[in-house]
């Protein structure tokens, strides 16, 4: 399979060319899970030289106990990057080999463990892959179309995905709020693109890399044009109706940029994630969009104690933004794989180093974000509505689906014809691309209309109306999108949840009313 980047591609990520749970139990049993306090001491930093080997470190929350552990820290080699003390996580860094054994027998600590399996290196940039950039000839046939339609943006006409959910005509009635703010985390945000710099707020904004908030002009912003992803997400959420290219599904609300992939390798670290929840929670960001797996593992085992320590971080990082008020949106991934079946072959972990074929329970080793609790997990859709060849899904996981694109099965009557989803990308140019990763911007933006119409709704009850007004299609007769007789997936369920769809189809207009 094909991916948006390789060989350093995640399954979450939009696939650029057509080759290619919430939790059945809850991590409540994780140490420290639910003992974050949201009215402790914000996360403090100290600038280091960057050692071998970067580290989670989970403690209890008192400040008597977390400044025990960072001497311990010192003690044993280790480096402070940076303290979260409201949830009792601590990013280090340490060139000692028994740095993340040696803490977990410090008292206080709950769980320890690397967030990588390769040694940091230099920052350099590095090719994410290509996707379809939209020409000028292919502009200007859309425009015409666009404009014979009555449509009010140019490239309007190549948008079968806002028709899809109704996008199109709940902008007429509610745009959305422009107090409510979606966070893009993700590759960083082209906030100069014309479709985006007028809804963009920089105040919600950061590079979270390294796991320390860069508020500094401009850090939000993606290395290079290769790095297109993150601008792509946020123009399906809020791309501007302002008479210039492409519309977004709320385009009325905010978007921000948390810029979360590394430098070097373009993967998601624990530690930047982390950082990146905890941020968008202290800005007020309502909502924030995950269009990625955190690397470097595809599932994070809990009977492995660095990948139980990823698992330990991310989720008090998310609980405590949860707890501010925050809905989190993420994909569901593009392997094709049923995340409630019994076993799932994961030849891709670990990314940043050698990969080795395991066989995990994805009811066991979790996917993170997508399968931490509280967590709304999108599976992605084609013009059709039917489940997107490359979309992966699982009954109890999947909690609603959303256009992501289908460019080899589901082919749209526009006038480019293609499948896939067209948006922005830096430097002021459009492109298409296709995946889970494009599937949850399209909910996110269904969300932010929702909480727009309903501002004192909580992330619970945001999510419940997320459910509420979805379309479910039910499962399908026959998923064999080959036709080569055999069913390319399984889907379980009946017409109010399944495992294609979870409880339906995102509807803006229904949203909106």
């Amino acid at each position: 399979m094909d991916h948006l980047r390789s060989p350093r591609s995640r399954r979450r990520l939009a696939l650029a060319v057509p080759v290619v749970l919430s939790l059945t139990a809850s991590l409540g049993f994780l140490p420290a899970a639910a003992q974050a306090a949201p009215d402790a001491r914000s996360g403090r930093a100290a600038a280091a030289e960057a050692p071998r080997l970067a580290y989670v470190v989970n403690t209890r929350t008192d400040h008597r106990t977390i400044e025990s552990v960072e001497r311990a820290i010192a003690r044993s080699g280790g480096t402070v990057v940076a303290t979260y003390d409201r949830i009792g996580v601590i990013v280090a860094h340490s060139a000692e080999p028994g740095f993340a054994a040696a803490m977990r027998e410090v008292r206080g600590v709950r769980s320890a463990g690397a967030t990588r399996t390769a040694p940091l290196t230099a920052a350099a940039t590095t090719d994410q892959g290509a996707a379809q950039p939209l020409t000028a000839e292919q502009a200007a046939r859309t425009a015409r179309a666009s404009g014979a339609a009555g449509a009010g943006e140019p490239l309007e006409a190549d948008q079968w995905d806002l028709r899809a959910i109704g996008a199109d005509k709940a902008a007429k009635i509610n745009p959305g709020s422009s107090r409510v703010t979606v966070a893009v985390i993700d590759t960083g945000v082209d906030d100069t693109h014309p479709d985006l710099a007028p809804n963009f707020s920089a105040s919600q904004s950061a590079n979270c890399v390294g796991g320390k908030a860069d508020t500094s002009a401009g850090a939000w912003r993606p290395y290079t044009a290769e790095d297109y992803h993150g601008t792509h997400v946020a123009g399906e959420i809020a791309a501007a109706r302002n008479g210039i290219g492409v519309a977004g599904v709320a385009p009325g609300v905010k978007v921000s940029s948390i810029k979360v992939s590394d430098p070097d390798n373009g993967l998601f670290y624990p530690e930047n994630v982390v950082c990146a929840f905890m941020f968008a929670a202290d800005r007020g960001v309502e909502i924030t969009n995950n269009s990625y797996y955190v690397d470097p593992w595809l599932y994070n085992c809990m009977d492995d104690p660095d990948q139980r320590a990823i698992v330990d971080a991310v989720n008090r990082a998310q609980l405590y933004a949860q707890r501010k008020g925050t809905l989190h949106l993420a994909s569901a991934g593009n392997s094709n794989h049923d995340l409630d079946s019994d076993a799932i072959v994961d030849d891709s972990s670990p990314d940043d180093s050698t990969p080795v074929t395991r066989t995990i329970d994805p009811h066991e080793c979790y996917d993170v974000p997508t399968q931490l609790p509280g967590i709304v997990t999108v599976s992605a859709t084609g013009v059709d509505k039917e489940k997107s060849y490359y979309s992966s899904y699982g009954k109890g996981v999947v909690d609603v689906a959303a256009p992501g694109g289908d460019g080899r099965y589901q082919i749209p009557d526009t006038p480019s014809k293609n499948g896939r989803i067209l948006s922005t990308m830096p430097n002021n140019a459009y492109g298409y691309l296709q995946g889970t990763s494009m599937a949850s911007p399209h909910a996110a933006g269904v969300a932010a209309l929702l909480k727009s119409k309903h501002p004192w709704a909580s992330p619970a009850r945001l999510q419940w109306l997320l459910k509420a007004q979805a379309d479910n299609p039910g499962c399908p007769d026959s998923y064999d999108q080959d036709g080569d007789g055999a069913q390319d997936a399984t889907c379980d369920g009946g017409g109010r949840v399944n495992g294609f769809y979870g409880f339906g189809i995102v509807n803006a207009l229904r949203a909106v009313k």
